[in-house]
């Protein structure tokens, strides 16, 4: 890897962040995608962490975002444990499998972990994120919610920043609602950036 700064998003950087986003992630979970104006969105709700929300250069280009939000564990004893949850977060297509993603990972855990934060639970594959300190949420003792009993939960991941903080704890994750976005205002969105093909490709987990 060649030398990079990681460093707060600054409100000039958004559009090239949005596009960054939509590069790294389009035609790879759906034909197109919606992470552009995910992110767009998240950051007016009140649970993004603007203290969490980092960007990564290399010669003077943004190569990577990383971006994090409260949400909560509804216990099944009743209480409420805070927790993170994190993303999206991106790479350049150019530069992926090449470390950035982990080295940006590792350091905005660091920064979250040093706020205070307690865990960080999202959505990801184990293949990656296990290099990163992350593990199965179910061996936490935490669900995904709106998840049928049985169902394949191997997506949904874990890593407590504070060792022990979800010892004794279980309960349902809950997802900020600001990740869910109506297709059609990401449609509309979509029009103010360069047109793209959307491809149906093997692999997308979404039609």
């Amino acid at each position: 890897m060649k030398n990079y700064t990681i460093r707060l998003e600054e409100k000039e950087d958004r559009r090239a962040v949005e596009t960054l986003v939509r590069e790294s992630f389009w035609n790879v979970y759906r034909p197109g995608c919606s992470e552009h104006y995910v992110i767009h969105v998240l950051r007016d709700d009140p649970a993004f962490v603007p203290e969490l929300d980092f960007v990564m250069e290399q010669d003077g280009c943004l190569i990577g975002q990383n971006m994090f939000m409260r949400t909560v564990i509804e216990a099944d004893d009743g209480s409420i444990v805070p927790v993170l949850t994190m993303g999206p977060i991106g790479i350049t297509p150019d530069l992926k499998r090449q470390g950035y993603g982990k080295a940006l990972l590792d350091y905005s855990l660091e920064k979250a972990a040093a706020m205070g934060f307690g865990a960080v639970l999202f959505e990801g594959n184990i293949d990656f994120y296990s290099k990163c300190g992350f593990d199965y949420a179910r061996k936490f003792g935490i669900r995904y919610h709106d998840l049928p009993e049985g169902a394949d939960d191997s997506f949904f991941l874990c890593r407590e920043l504070v060792p022990g903080y979800l010892d004794g704890v279980t309960g349902v994750y809950q997802t900020p609602q600001g990740y869910y976005v109506d297709d059609a205002d990401v449609e509309e969105f979509d029009k103010e950036f360069e047109p793209k093909e959307k491809l149906k490709l093997p692999g997308q987990i979404f039609g």
